[in-house]
């Protein structure tokens, strides 16, 4: 596996509220390629590290990959701080040497429907589309932390223009059914919006290449091969979610 640079950013959530923090991942020693990716944590408050293993295996890819913590347990469900981490990206892609005009949204659990729910609420975001959507292990039939609004019931009545979905989610996965992802991809076929869904070998955790740790009482890293294979695979799906060629990882 290539390997990657990370630093960190503040980015603040609204005039005169604390600033979080948000890490850079990007390939080491080599150009990176548009689109960037935005992703997002789950339900756990201030997570971002949880997504270290699929971040470096999709930077490795060659894409910029952004990751913020963010407070689901706010008390706006975190909906400013994901907004907040999108303008952030959208203001700063270029400084960071990728494009602002072509970002893949994507998130795990939480994260999957708020990112899901984004594509379908351009009235939120002042009209802006992603490049594509990645929905890694959601569950589309709640309030989005986005949006405060149910996935599902904003699909059948948009009228936004479709942008690609690509939808993950582990066959083994006990935390979140997998009938969510498979429920969505029928939903979106039939408004006729372009979707993918893979359900690989792998729980809730093993989805992104973690394990949980119950001492931790949160995922971690995992050290299983085939369980970092599957973050490899899904860190693929991530990167060429928008259509466009990645360079290959080792």
């Amino acid at each position: 596996m290539k390997t990657t640079e990370v630093h960190t950013v503040p980015y603040v959530a609204a005039h005169g509220s604390e600033s979080r923090f948000l890490d850079v991942y990007r390939p080491a020693g080599q150009q990176t390629s548009a689109p960037c990716v935005l992703l997002w944590h789950g339900v756990g408050p201030d997570e971002r590290d949880v997504m270290a293993t699929l971040a470096n295996r999709t930077a490795a890819l060659g894409r910029t990959v952004f990751v913020p913590d963010w407070r689901p347990d706010g008390a706006d469900g975190g909906r400013s701080h994901l907004l907040a981490s999108l303008r952030y990206v959208r203001d700063n892609a270029a400084a960071h040497g990728t494009d602002a005009q072509q970002i893949i949204l994507a998130g795990w659990s939480a994260g999957a429907g708020a990112a899901v729910a984004l594509a379908l609420r351009p009235d939120l975001t002042d009209g802006w589309r992603p490049a594509a959507v990645v929905g890694i292990a959601g569950a589309y039939d709640r309030p989005a932390r986005s949006t405060a609004s149910v996935p599902h019931h904003d699909l059948a009545e948009t009228s936004a223009s479709p942008v690609p979905v690509r939808l993950v989610h582990g066959s083994a996965d006990s935390a979140v059914d997998g009938h969510h992802s498979r429920a969505l991809h029928t939903a979106l076929r039939a408004r006729r919006w372009p979707v993918q869904l893979e359900e690989p070998d792998t729980d809730h955790a093993g989805v992104i290449g973690t394990e949980f740790d119950p001492a931790l009482g949160r995922c971690r890293a995992a050290t299983d091969p085939r369980v970092l294979d599957v973050g490899t695979e899904v860190a693929r799906v991530i990167a060429t979610a928008a259509g466009s060629r990645v360079s290959g990882a080792h």
